[in-house]
């Protein structure tokens, strides 16, 4: 959830580097104010002593505050953007927290889980807190440690030593970023369960939340394991474990580059992203097979024999991400003939699930920091289970800690409401079922061949879909004052219909529903009254037996009882024409992969709607990209 950035650079005079450690450590929130927030706050260090300001609301706030308040020039700085858990979103409870008379301040994201008892403990010492959070107890903790414990002697491990103590005290989810006046040249971070990546600079050297942070600088990178402490000066980056022990990172290269993270002329980053999908679809499928249309997914590192045992596969994914899981189980099981269960990682481990060595447990996240899915993803394999991810982020946790990976290739995502991201997990699912199937014997070569060539298709159908979206702009333009809306389908649309509620939900804050078409008359219809939108997934007339002709004896129903309907339907469906108000066609494609298709119109419709109503479609109100607490 929350942006983190740190910063340590050398003078000119010593290196050609001429970076102002506020300028950097703004920058690199900038660069992460997609992650969501509500308040943000700088600390720099200079003339020995901690200078810092912060301020809640949107980043423009904190500028603003600069402005007035101008902080000294320096080479050291941490910057945060906060997302509330403990306390609200007040200038008091944003970050940074100071400590040690002020002569320490400290950043956050997670949660703290013992801070109640920790908090008890310090104001018995005397220590005064000045805000609601878990955060302040954590800095007040560093700081007593660094003072009363090792006598503020930086022979003695200073901070990085005091974080050592302190972060073998702190219980659940924290990345933690530390600075102080006596040591000016150096930033302290630790990292439990929450995200965080090492830049590395000539002359300088970065901290952030994801490569985002410091990508303006820098593309080599450092991956840290879970409990480990990083110690940055402008030349040296040293890891150790909690207890002090030498630890190292694995050095990776980040491939993309600023411009991918900027709009590209489009009015938000969630339309730009739209426009993406060919290209992510592409890419994600791009040197996955061989000429003969063999799957080869070098990234699946997992014993084939093990994985011709499976007897059972559990997708693990939250929002968009488990519709994603929701759409490929269709697939799965219609390919490899595997039962195939799709769980909310949140629920998974506390209902004491089924699950042995015989189990695929497949993870979805486009981040790889979702806690849940994390704690879901430990879970399996602590019972024994064989653990694949798809994700979206290079280095990020859950593929470090799965057996293996399937990255999709989606490139930076930085609109909290997912888009391309959805369709690559989509496809890189797709993959995965095709390549157990062709591991398994399920599928003939020339099947999976097939099937292959279809989906190499999906990119240029995408883009007629948007060569043509002003059709639905129009409608999301035009429905701005609507209240409610209800989106029904049945196999692979049924997910469909449940990811384009939650879009509506996410960016124009209205009721939005997505049912299974045929549970209508099992209570849902009660809903429908004269003038309630209702958009319908259509399959394909030539697809499953029948399905076609109960969805549209479903429009007749609502139709019936005053629905506006509105129709996503494949070219050439003229059956469906009489009972539409608005009918949106997508080219023809195979049943199975119609998804890819059919949910490009209810994102152009989402986010028109939520434009019309003037809201911010890149960062919808209460929502973070990346959901790293639990």
């Amino acid at each position: 959830m929350c942006g983190i950035v740190g910063y340590v650079g050398r003078s000119a005079g010593r290196v050609n580097t001429e970076h102002n450690a506020l300028d950097v450590v703004l920058e690199g929130l900038r660069r992460l104010e997609y992650r969501g927030y509500d308040s943000a706050g700088i600390a720099v260090v200079s003339d020995g002593a901690i200078s810092s300001r912060k301020k809640s609301g949107k980043l423009s706030n904190l500028v603003a505050e600069l402005e007035a308040r101008p902080l000294p020039e320096s080479l050291t700085g941490i910057g945060h953007t906060r997302w509330a858990t403990h306390g609200g979103p007040t200038d008091q409870n944003a970050h940074p927290h100071l400590a040690d008379g002020g002569k320490l301040a400290l950043i956050h994201n997670g949660i703290i889980e013992n801070f109640a008892e920790l908090k008890l403990e310090l104001l018995g010492k005397g220590v005064e807190f000045a805000s609601e959070t878990d955060t302040e107890v954590a800095a007040a903790l560093l700081g007593d440690i660094y003072r009363n414990r090792l006598g503020g002697d930086a022979a003695d491990g200073g901070l990085t030593r005091a974080m050592e103590l302190a972060c073998q005290r702190l219980e659940g989810a924290f990345t933690l970023l530390a600075v102080h006046a006596e040591q000016p040249d150096v930033v302290v971070a630790a990292r439990r369960n929450s995200p965080l990546v090492v830049g590395l600079g000539e002359g300088e050297n970065f901290l952030g939340s994801d490569v985002s942070g410091f990508i303006d600088y820098t593309r080599r990178a450092v991956e840290l394991g879970q409990d480990q402490i990083v110690t940055i000066t402008a030349d040296s980056v040293e890891i150790t474990d909690f207890y002090g022990a030498p630890a190292e990172g694995k050095e990776y290269h980040v491939n993309w580059d600023p411009a991918s993270a900027e709009k590209g002329g489009f009015p938000s980053f969630m339309e730009k992203e739209i426009h993406d999908q060919p290209d992510a679809v592409l890419q994600t499928l791009l040197g996955r097979s061989d000429v003969h249309g063999k799957l080869t997914l070098d990234e699946l590192r997992i014993d084939p024999a093990l994985l011709k045992s499976v007897d059972k596969i559990i997708v693990l994914a939250c929002g968009t991400s488990a519709y994603a899981g929701q759409v490929a189980k269709y697939a799965i099981e219609h390919w490899c003939r595997i039962p195939t269960e799709v769980e909310l990682s949140h629920e998974f481990r506390y209902r004491d699930p089924i699950v042995d060595e015989n189990t695929l447990i497949v993870s979805i996240s486009q981040s790889g920091e979702t806690m849940d899915t994390l704690m879901a993803v430990r879970y399996a394999k602590e019972q024994g289970a064989k653990t694949v991810s798809i994700c979206n982020t290079n280095g990020s946790t859950i593929p470090r800690e799965s057996d293996a990976v399937l990255y999709t290739h989606a490139g930076p995502e930085i609109a909290v409401a997912s888009t391309k991201a959805f369709l690559a997990q989509i496809t890189a699912a797709y993959l995965l079922g095709l390549y157990l199937a062709q591991l398994r014997g399920n599928k003939f070569q020339g099947e999976i061949k097939d099937i292959l060539a279809d989906l190499g298709k999906i990119p240029a159908k995408i883009q007629q879909i948007l060569d043509n979206e002003e059709q639905i702009k129009e409608l999301g333009r035009s429905m701005a004052d609507a209240k409610s809306v209800l989106f029904l389908g049945r196999h692979v649309g049924f997910p469909v219909a449940m990811e384009g509620a939650l879009k509506l939900k996410e960016l124009a804050y209205i009721h939005a529903e997505g049912f299974a078409a045929g549970e209508l008359k099992h209570g849902p219809i009660a809903l429908i009254e004269e003038g309630q939108p209702v958009f319908v997934v259509v399959p394909s007339p030539r697809g499953r037996d029948s399905l076609h002709a109960k969805v549209v004896s479903n429009i007749q129903e609502v139709r019936a009882r005053g629905a506006k309907t509105i129709v996503i339907a494949e070219e050439g469906d003229e059956a469906v024409k009489a009972y539409a108000e608005h009918v949106f066609y997508i080219p023809e494609t195979p049943t199975l992969l119609a998804p890819l298709l059919s949910t490009v119109p209810l994102q152009i419709f989402a986010l028109e709607l939520a434009s019309a109503k003037g809201y911010d479609v890149d960062q919808p109100r209460n929502l973070a990209k990346s959901v790293t607490v639990e």
